[in-house]
Parts: structure tokens; sequence; C-alpha cells
């Protein structure tokens, strides 16, 4: 093992902290708020076989989906160890109708930052045991410290975020993040509970061979993406493409992170807007993607330049080594012209 391998997502936050233009110690603690609740999220979906917390709750979130038991578990921890470091004045779940202000102390509402995430992605899986993650973004707020929390401050588009990552839990324990110099991942040693550094300055391929995209929806597709499933399917030099869809956007973004690939969730007869929420799932993947030389796009535009208009917008979602995307965005504007 190298030594780099063995600095500690601690020592490595603090490290880069003045790589950071708002270099206070505060975004170190929120971070380090983050990587708690990561390890308590671990340790119940390690477990969820042998305790009662697999299955759905019996209600549904506001995007009318099914809430699974280590949904809320995973949306309570999060926001519980968010809550207690006094940097964080608000917080947007996608399993929350509305965004949650934080009174944890009188100077709660002095804290630059709101943090908007998904608090178990891919949780549908969790009963057959696959990889699942979690999603967070970080933003500095727009108001006025010392006011409440109002929703402008999370309503900001994707370039504006200071930080953003994931974590994903598999056959290993990894947290993956930027803060706008790079991405880098830490695997979790179990047995010491402690994140270390594994993959220093990821990079995206810039080709890859692997597309994502439930192609059971194929019928509903737009022209332009099953254009572009047919040019990944051709018989040529480099091609086919090999398809590969687990069902969890953090896997499947994770493998296509280092593996090479494009992930694909887009727009379809019954969801016209796409399924996938651009605040909580969309502009963190974007910026982790462009952050690792990666694209990102609705299929049309750059996914960090939209401006939100509701807490869970949804958007068409194309993510992935930078040529397979402008691949799939010619598909997407030939068939537009064509149809014109």
């Amino acid at each position: 093992m190298s030594e780099q391998s063995f600095r500690t997502l601690g020592e490595f936050i603090i490290d880069k902290q003045e790589d950071f233009k708002y270099s206070t110690g505060e975004l170190s603690r929120l971070l380090s708020a983050i990587r708690l609740a990561s390890k308590m999220v671990n340790r119940e979906v390690n477990k969820a076989g042998i305790s009662n917390i697999l299955g759905q709750v019996g209600s549904t979130n506001i995007q009318g989906e099914d809430q699974q038991k280590l949904d809320v578990l995973a949306n309570n921890i999060f926001i519980n160890s968010l809550s207690q470091r006094e940097v964080v004045c608000g917080i947007a779940s996608e399993e929350n109708d509305e965004f949650i202000e934080i009174k944890a102390s009188e100077n709660a509402h002095m804290s630059k930052y709101v943090v908007l995430m998904d608090p178990l992605d891919g949780s549908s899986n969790i009963d057959v045991n696959v990889s699942v993650g979690t999603i967070f973004s970080i933003y500095r707020r727009v108001t006025k410290p010392g006011s409440p929390v109002q929703l402008e401050d999370f309503l900001q588009k994707g370039q504006h975020q200071i930080a953003a990552g994931y974590i994903i839990y598999g056959s290993s324990t990894m947290i993956v993040y930027t803060t706008g110099n790079g991405v880098n991942g830490f695997t979790l040693d179990p047995s010491l509970g402690t994140f270390y550094l594994s993959h220093p300055d990821i990079k995206f391929p810039t080709k890859g061979n692997i597309y994502s995209i439930n192609e059971g929806n194929y019928s509903k597709f737009p022209q332009g993406v099953k254009d572009y499933i047919k040019y990944c399917q051709e018989e040529k030099e480099d091609r086919p493409y090999t398809s590969r869809y687990i069902g969890s956007l953090v896997a499947d973004f994770h493998r296509n992170l280092l593996k090479g690939g494009i992930y694909i969730y887009p727009s379809t007869a019954n969801s016209p807007n796409g399924k996938l929420r651009l605040l909580y799932e969309c502009n963190p993947m974007a910026f982790l993607a462009e952050q690792a030389g990666g694209k990102a796009s609705d299929g049309f535009k750059r996914i960090l330049d939209i401006s939100p208009k509701e807490l869970h917008q949804r958007v068409p979602f194309f993510c992935g080594s930078a040529s397979m995307v402008t691949q799939a965005e010619e598909c997407m504007k030939n068939a537009i012209d064509t149809k014109l």
C-alpha cells in the first residue's frame, strides 16, 4: 500500500482546506458530519437482512414512490447528524415534501450552508442485496446569515455547488466527493471504522464502452435516444458497446466513472420530464462528472446551467465519458432536426 493510501478522509479534508476559497473550517465540520452519518447508514445497510428494516414503510414520498424502511432510517440519520454541527441552516431531502429549517441552536441561522440529498438512492434494490448509495450536494446560502433559510437558498443552479459527492454501500463502502478541485475516493476499513484515500484524483476515461439505460422502456424513449442505442449496438471497429444497468444511479455512475461509460435516464412517454431529481441526483452527479473530466446533459444542454424552479424538479439525464455524452447529444439534435 502506498504512503498516499494511508491518508484518512479526516486528514485529507484538513490538508485540502486551503484549496477551498471559504476556508473557515465550517466545510470540514460539515463533511465530517456526512462521514459520520455514512458510517451509521453503512452499519444499518450491512445488517439489513437480519433486522426488521427491509421492505416498505407503507407510505409514499412526494414523488409518489413507496418509501422503504431504510429510506426513512437513512434520512433521519443524515438529518440528525447534519443538524448537530451548527454549520447547516437548512436541509432538503428527496424524502421530505419541503425543506427543513435547522433550529438546533441559537447560532443555526448564522450558518452559511444548505445541504440537499438523496439519503438512500436505489433503496428498492436493498431487499435483494444490490449496491445502494447516498448522494449529497452543498451550497452556500444566498440569503443573509442570521435570517431564516428560504426556498431561494436551495433553488440554485448546479454550477454554484461548493461540494458534492456520494457514498456507495457495496462490496466495500466508499465516499467519493469534490469541492471543485478534482474528485477523490475514500474506502472504509470496517475493522477500524476509518475511511482511507484509495482513489486519488479520479478521472472519467475519455471514451468508454458501457451504456447504462433501462432498455425495457425502449418503446417509450424519444427517437434520439433510440438512435443512440442503435449507435451503441452497431458492429464497428470500437463497437458494439456493452449494456450494463443496475438500476441504482450511484452504482451505475460509480462503475462508469472508473471504467468509462454513459448513464442515461431520458424522458419517456409516461415521464416527459424524466424521472431523476435535478437537485438531489443530477446536479451533484453532474458536478462530480465535470470535475472528473466527464460531461452531464439533459440531452441538449449542460445540467449545471439549468435554473431550478422547484425542490423536486425532474430532468432527463445523460452523464458519463465526455465523448459518449456528446455523441448522445448529437443523436438527440439530429432526431429533432429530421423531424422538423
